[in-house]
């Protein structure tokens, strides 16, 4: 992994590891960078089977996509973008829109933080789960 960047694909494969041998912990170290991540089970929001929750020691989070569609960064064409980076964000403030079949669906942060890195081009096409932004909270 590059300094500073985290590669999603490997990331990805980490967490398949993680779930496929059934482990709960997994640490791994690279070039002096240590990523830890953790299996929590806990009861789903809608029921009660248990739910994947993967943590990382990192102090960074990613607001994610809710749906597919198009990411747009600013609420009109020509006008300022919702959020930038260093932008300090509380619970409920729109970051930005994701477009899916002529409904926009606003993405709002969920918690207190400070926008690191803005993921994505206004416009581009984004899939769900896909991160949108590196969030550094703010506890």
């Amino acid at each position: 992994m590059d300094e500073g960047r985290v590669d999603f694909e490997e990331l990805r494969k980490l967490c398949t590891l993680l779930r496929e041998e059934g482990l709960s912990e997994l640490t791994v170290e690279e070039e002096g960078r240590r990523i830890t991540l953790r299996r929590v089970l806990r009861e789903a929001p809608h029921g009660p089977a248990p739910e994947e929750v993967a943590h990382s020691e990192t102090t960074e989070e990613y607001v994610r996509s809710p749906v597919v569609g198009t990411f747009w960064q600013r609420p009109a064409p020509g006008q300022a973008p919702y959020v930038s980076p260093g932008d300090e964000v509380e619970p409920g403030r729109v970051l930005c829109v994701v477009e899916a079949m002529k409904v926009m669906n606003e993405v709002r942060a969920e918690r207190p933080g400070i926008i690191s890195e803005v993921l994505v081009e206004d416009g581009a096409p984004v899939e769900y789960g896909q991160p949108l932004f590196v969030l550094r909270p703010i506890h």
